[in-house]
């Protein structure tokens, strides 16, 4: 007899949809399973302003029409620089903006714009401290001389931890966590009794290590940044996603590429998930034995966290395998979904 899982409707705190045609691509398969997600603003040009971010979100909105999508929400996002005013700040905390997100500059895909010094955003981040707007940072610092392996947690001690002891109540997101150092900094890290620090974990570093990129040859569609770690660090991640702490909570990063450009000289970072996000996150939880905590982690904390209602509808996940076809559509192109070709244990039932 299968097993089931019902859960409330969860939601997406890190997500890429990219824009134009590709939206109608992507856009079901999130809203498929959850209620609301965080859109990041690193589109080409990035969405920098309020304006910007009010015409993508009606962009959104039009492909959600057009899918007969009612029930979803996009949650929008600004994109930091080096030169984001306090009143831009100011205008985003009246605007519904959920959050600023910090691209150290040359991080991931079209973070060139982003922040080259901190410290030139310190104006911005004092009137975030002020307005109460969250942080949502990606993690890694991008000196060449280190190692791609360890620029994460060198981010920890560079930047992170001084910027918290600078704005200490300044909210901030640690997104797409991939390490144990992470991990650990953001469960023990102190907070004076408020609730300012958080991080959010991709299914699929709960469910590959660095192996996995060259499992049978190199796999581009493995490919992500914050690039995946070794299995001491997948354990820890799958450990906190597991301990039923509120700090951790769900964010996919998925991110779809066209095929042509992950599987290239030099492919693209990005693994995409959506198509069946739960169920990879299912398994990961299954895998430990807790799934009875996957509610929480998926549903409850990261709307607690936003100050955000919960929602109210339920989604049924049942262990069934279900089995992923090599290719979707993605405008002129199509692209390649994690497990192409193979199965997820579990699947969506309602």
């Amino acid at each position: 007899m299968s097993k089931t899982i019902t859960i409330t409707r969860p939601d997406d705190w890190h997500l890429h949809v990219r824009d134009g045609t590709v939206l109608n691509d992507v856009l079901a398969h999130t809203a498929a399973q959850f209620g609301r997600a965080i859109i990041m603003p690193n589109l080409k040009p990035p969405v920098t302003t309020v304006d910007l971010a009010k015409a993508y979100e009606a962009r959104i909105q039009k492909a959600l029409k057009q899918l007969g999508i009612s029930h979803f929400s996009p949650l929008m996002t600004l994109y930091l620089t080096d030169n984001t005013s306090a009143d831009e700040v100011k205008k985003a905390s009246e605007n519904n903006i959920i959050g600023f997100k910090l691209y150290p500059a040359g991080a991931t895909t079209n973070s060139d714009g982003g922040v080259t010094d901190i410290k030139k955003a310190y104006p911005a981040l004092e009137a975030m401290q002020r307005f109460s707007v969250p942080l949502l940072i990606h993690g890694e610092v991008t000196e060449q001389a280190i190692d791609i392996f360890d620029r994460e947690a060198v981010f920890i001690d560079r930047i992170l931890d001084p910027i918290r002891k600078d704005f200490p109540e300044l909210r901030i997101v640690f997104e797409h966590i991939t390490t144990k150092q992470a991990a650990h900094y953001v469960r023990d890290a102190s907070t004076g009794g408020k609730n300012t620090l958080a991080a959010t974990i991709t299914a699929h570093h709960l469910l590959m290590n660095r192996n996995s990129l060259f499992t049978g040859g190199i796999r581009p569609h493995h490919y992500c940044l914050p690039v995946l770690k070794r299995e001491e660090h997948r354990i820890a991640l799958v450990e906190m996603a597991t301990s039923g702490n509120p700090r951790f909570f769900l964010g996919t990063d998925s991110a779809p590429h066209p095929k042509g450009e992950k599987e290239s000289s030099c492919g693209c970072a990005g693994c995409y998930t959506a198509h069946n996000a739960l169920g990879l996150y299912a398994e990961a939880f299954d895998s430990v034995g807790k799934l009875d905590r996957l509610e929480g982690f998926a549903s409850h904390y990261g709307a607690d966290y936003y100050n955000l209602p919960r929602h109210t509808e339920t989604i049924t996940l049942v262990n069934q395998p279900q089995a992923v076809p090599f290719e979707y559509p993605m405008g002129k192109s199509t692209l390649v979904p994690l497990r192409a070709g193979e199965t997820i244990g579990w699947s969506i039932a309602n």
